[in-house]
């Protein structure tokens, strides 16, 4: 798939929000992805990369404007500089932002996107069964509240 950066800006089901930083959609439910989320806000000193649940009305407009599935939520999204990144990108282009030590993930780059995703396909498929499922999205705590959009 190739999108045009801030494709979603045209399109009048996705409700307008700040794209000044990175934005990372993740499925609120997940145990592996709000941990991940979590992650990244603990190592993101710089608050370059915002936050997003799926269940949002924001996350739903935004998979539905990349012709995702906005209920199965079977990958992660992150808006870069206005570019989706899905899948294994997702969490390359993550680390890559956070940067120092995280930068090394870059090098699974050098891996075909093909084959990384058959990696990924899996773990995305199964993770409510081997990671569990919350009964209701993360909420983060006060002191992270504003790195969320709703």
């Amino acid at each position: 798939m190739d999108f045009q950066p801030f494709s979603y800006r045209a399109d009048p089901a996705v409700p307008p929000f700040p794209d000044d930083r990175a934005v990372l959609f993740f499925d609120g439910v997940c145990v592996l992805c709000s941990g991940f989320a979590r992650f990244v806000m603990r190592h993101d000193n710089g608050a370059r990369i915002r936050l997003c649940a799926a269940q949002s009305p924001l996350g739903q407009a935004i998979y539905r404007h990349y012709g995702l599935d906005p209920v199965k939520f079977e990958t992660n999204i992150l808006l870069a500089r206005g570019r989706p990144y899905f899948k294994s990108e997702t969490f390359i282009e993550t680390m890559s932002i956070l940067g120092g030590v995280h930068s090394v993930w870059r090098l699974l780059r050098l891996c075909p996107v093909f084959i990384r995703d058959r990696l990924y396909d899996p773990i995305a498929r199964n993770r409510y069964r081997w990671f569990g499922e919350r009964n209701a999205c993360y909420v983060p705590g006060p002191d992270d509240r504003g790195r969320f959009l709703e």
